[in-house]
């Protein structure tokens, strides 16, 4: 049976003034008036915005800044409302959207909890069955009586999200507020968050950019874009849907740059006027997929020219791979397609980019090749990896890539196996 809804919003729209001229003066704002100069502008922040929370639920919300999703959170909080459209809440909520707000740096620890108590509408009497909870969440008994002035800012931070939620409400809203404190406070965070899950009668709406915190905690997941819902459901689609939205959106910021530089993109020139690294589908991918991307070209000088492709770790940093300089031989001058295939096996979780260079051979060196063009920025190649079978995201490769198992003739010894695709793909190399 489906849960009841906690919250509603039904077609919710919201816009803002942003002014453009001020009068200076009666005479001058009367004198705009007769013109039909109104001295602002509107800025429509939400467009018919529908969607609904059930009680249980750790709903997320996701999107770039600037996509509506703080306005959202302040119209759901009843700080701002809407132009058109109904919110509906069932239930206390407890508003966190920004930590710290209503804290008083010269009253104590101690009145900072009452006070913040009583701006989320609790009494004396409901803050006084809460206090002992959020003074031992945060590890401050000791310090409850010092003014708030004196702690330093993790201190501070703690003491604010204790009191975000460890507040006796129905609904939790929080913004951007997991990633607080040091280490061991996090992970106890991590904690609470992991036990509030299991609760059917408490409600989490989150709003974050960590697609890791989505994927790990919420059980829904909606994305908003330039003021409307774009996607809507499971986490991993809508993570998903989030991370091509920043690779688009970065790759049309590298564009913009190019265009506003003039002449050629960075990196290419008269020679090679035309080198990018292109992926043949836009989407999140897994370890059992191809990728599939092709170089497109410009070279028309005659003799040989070679493409050298070099993949790069951009979270962890560092060069993956590299074909060399005079692998990839072209045979074909002119404009050109060349497609290629790259398995996705070996790999773990994460974003990685593809940079071409162009090259010819070296008149000195005959082991060495001259860069003509390299295709960067805006004409670079990024993909993403996001695959539930990767346990371990921070190394490189995953399982696959190398197995450590038991030796059997010493007790205390191991051995490093490579599969057995491994092996044979090194062999070759060697020419065994």
């Amino acid at each position: 049976m489906e849960k009841p809804v906690v919250l509603s919003a039904e077609h919710v729209s919201k816009a803002f003034k942003l002014p453009t001229e001020q009068a200076t003066g009666l005479k001058q704002a009367f004198i705009n008036w007769t013109k039909g100069i109104k001295g602002y502008r509107m800025q429509q922040v939400l467009k018919d915005i529908s969607f609904e929370v059930h009680r249980g639920e750790f709903f997320g919300i996701v999107g770039r800044n600037g996509g509506g999703k703080s306005t959202l959170l302040k119209l759901i909080s009843q700080i701002y409302y809407p132009e058109s459209g109904n919110i509906t809440v069932k239930g206390k909520l407890v508003p966190f959207i920004e930590l710290g707000v209503g804290f008083n740096p010269e009253l104590t620890g101690r009145e900072n909890v009452y006070l913040n108590g009583a701006l989320l509408g609790f009494t004396t009497e409901q803050i006084d069955a809460m206090y002992d909870d959020i003074v031992e969440f945060a590890e401050l008994e000791e310090f409850m009586d010092q003014k708030l002035k004196n702690y330093s800012s993790g201190m501070q931070v703690r003491l604010a999200f204790s009191v975000a939620i460890k507040a006796q409400g129905d609904i939790l809203v929080l913004d951007e507020v997991l990633a607080v404190g040091d280490e061991a406070f996090q992970r106890k965070c991590n904690d609470f968050f992991t036990e509030i899950k299991k609760d059917p009668t408490k409600t989490v709406i989150l709003v974050t950019h960590d697609m890791g915190s989505v994927k790990k905690y919420c059980t829904r997941a909606m994305m908003i874009a330039d003021g409307e819902v774009v996607a809507m459901g499971d986490p991993e689609s809508v993570s998903q849907k989030y991370t091509l939205a920043n690779l688009e959106a970065e790759r049309q910021l590298e564009k913009e740059r190019e265009a506003s530089r003039g002449g050629y993109p960075n990196g290419l020139n008269e020679r090679c006027p035309i080198l990018r690294t292109v992926p043949v589908e836009q989407r999140v991918y897994t370890t059992s997929d191809v990728f599939r991307f092709y170089v497109e070209y410009q070279f028309d000088e005659p003799g040989d020219f070679y493409l050298a492709i070099a993949l790069h770790d951009i979270r962890r940093g560092g060069i993956t791979y590299d074909t060399g300089a005079k692998v990839l031989r072209m045979t074909k001058h002119g404009h050109r397609k060349v497609y290629f295939e790259m398995p996705l096996n070996l790999f773990n979780d994460g974003e990685f980019r593809l940079v071409t260079s162009l090259r010819t051979p070296s008149p000195t060196d005959p082991n060495f090749a001259d860069m003509v063009a390299v295709a960067i920025e805006g004409n670079a190649c990024t993909f993403v990896i996001r695959d539930p079978h990767c346990r371990d995201s921070y190394a490189l490769l995953n399982d696959a890539a190398l197995m450590i198992t038991p030796a059997e003739e010493l007790d205390d010894s191991v051995v490093m196996e490579l599969p057995a695709k491994t092996k044979r793909m090194l062999a070759a190399r060697d020419g065994k």
